[in-house]
């Protein structure tokens, strides 16, 4: 490590991946790094928060190409994330992740993380109907949008390493995911996952990844790297829960086509994804290693560790 720290520019850094990479910056203050929480509020709650941990929190905007180079503006390093469900644009996303290459490689950073998933029409052309094409042009186009916006850093030559994500345990608190009683007063989980493992995380240790492959440094630039802290079929997901919420929770395997008609913002979205996930199963949990995950994280949790922190906020979901 330089004697000087390195910064490190964190886009997002009031959100889930965001907020975690911030915090394991700040949580190991001999680690040779400071960083800059990018956000559009600084007088939210949460930008406070960060401040008040010793954070440097600057205003910008992924729709404003010039606020982000200025807030790149030093950066050794950048951690680079969009919300596609803030907007449900994925020409918007592809348009903010233009921005974030745009605003790396006008600061000359020596190493950015963008934060992808998979173009799934690469596996499932438009013209192949084993599920919807979307928006005309997609067949997961939250996963699409990024898989294409790759190319936005490796045209301009941006030093990248590309970080696949897997499925927040945390969207069973915060997305509507979490056990659902059913008319016959059993909790069941639906995901349109067939028999098939899901790779998951807690969100917050995607962050810590992200800090281990800062850590790593120049070894990772160019190599994708995806993380995932277990492997877990639906039935075991739902075992787990039934230990934490202390009654029977059950594992319904839903259609992705009776997903997809649940109508709720982003539904054929998400059942499309969930229909990539189980068809291309082998391939999609290969791109994610627990192993290297835990090297880049030692702390990284299991599922039941996650339930174990965050029993509370079950029962209430």
């Amino acid at each position: 490590m330089s004697a000087i720290p390195r910064l490190i520019t964190v886009v997002g850094a009031t959100g889930a991946q965001g907020g975690g990479l911030v915090r394991a910056i700040l949580d190991d203050p001999d680690g040779g790094f400071r960083v800059r929480a990018i956000t559009r509020d600084p007088t939210s709650d949460k930008a406070k928060a960060l401040a008040a941990l010793g954070a440097d929190v600057v205003q910008a905007d992924l729709d404003d190409a010039r606020s982000l180079k200025k807030a790149f503006d030093g950066a050794w390093g950048a951690y680079c994330v969009t919300n596609y469900w803030e907007h449900y644009s994925p020409e918007k996303e592809i348009t903010q992740a233009q921005h974030l290459a745009e605003a790396a490689f006008h600061a000359d950073v020596e190493h950015v993380i963008w934060s992808t998933l998979e173009d799934t029409r690469l596996a499932v052309p438009l013209d192949d109907d084993r599920m919807p094409t979307l928006m005309g042009q997609y067949k997961v186009p939250h996963f699409d949008a990024k898989g294409y916006a790759n190319s936005e850093f490796t045209e301009r030559d941006v030093p990248t390493t590309f970080l696949l994500t897997s499925f927040y345990w945390d969207n069973l608190i915060h997305f509507g995911m979490s056990p659902q009683r059913g008319a016959d007063g059993r909790l069941a989980l639906v995901l349109p996952m067939a028999d098939k493992a899901l790779p998951g995380i807690a969100v917050a240790d995607i962050g810590k990844c992200a800090y281990g492959i800062f850590r790593a440094g120049a070894d990772t630039i160019g190599k994708t790297i995806g993380v995932a802290g277990e492997h877990l079929t639906g039935d075991e997901m739902a075992g787990a829960l039934s230990d934490t919420l202390g009654e029977p929770v059950v594992y319904v395997a839903m259609d992705p086509a009776d997903y997809r008609a649940l109508g709720f913002p982003g539904a054929d979205d998400l059942g499309n994804m969930f229909q990539y996930k189980a068809e291309f199963n082998d391939a999609f949990r290969g791109a994610r290693d627990v192993a290297t995950a835990r090297r880049l994280n030692p702390e990284l949790l299991t599922f039941r560790d996650w339930l174990g922190m965050h029993a509370g906020e079950l029962k209430a979901a």
